[in-house]
């Protein structure tokens, strides 16, 4: 297991959700490097009948697991009591952030393919433009983290409000 990412939590924020896409996320993408590999090994048997074309093979597919695997540890999706947190790369990092307060709907989506595999992409709606995207991409149990958002901004307590605090009857 890796170690949780440093997010630089202030006073009094705790961390609610922490993960990575989910190895079936990227299961498509190990079945193109496999089906690549199969292709590059029957070229290899064609140019070369040293036996190569086996190597080949193993090779293209060893490095498709290793990518697939990194790009998948290289995502990292944190939601504490205060903001959410994406962080992506491993030696060039990207970083989106959002405060709590700045969510405005939260919604998951799972194509067919997703439903089967178990999967999902949570998809927040922010105070931001239409051109931000903030989007959990590919995690297990989707319900799950939008339940735990839910917990973060305390819209189980807020009944029909929506997100944030709970508003006081009007008079």
């Amino acid at each position: 297991m890796l170690a949780p990412v440093s997010l630089n939590l202030s006073a009094g924020e705790q961390v609610i959700f922490e993960g990575h896409p989910s190895w079936r996320a990227i299961l498509g993408f190990y079945l193109k490097g496999l089906v690549i590999a199969v292709i590059l090994g029957v070229i290899a048997k064609i140019a070369d009948s040293n036996g190569t074309a086996f190597l080949v093979i193993l090779v293209v597919f060893a490095l498709t697991v290793l990518i697939g695997f990194l790009r998948r540890v290289a995502t990292t999706y944190t939601i504490t009591n205060r903001r959410l947190n994406i962080k992506r790369g491993i030696v060039s990092r990207e970083i989106q952030e959002t405060r709590l307060e700045r969510v405005q709907n939260v919604n998951y989506r799972q194509s067919v393919y997703q439903r089967l595999m178990q999967i999902g992409d949570v998809d927040f709606d922010t105070a931001a433009t239409d051109d931000y995207n903030f989007v959990f991409a590919g995690v297990a149990d989707p319900a799950e983290v939008v339940h735990r958002v839910d917990q973060a901004t305390g819209a189980n307590a807020a009944g029909s409000h929506g997100l944030g605090e709970a508003q006081p009857p009007s008079q």
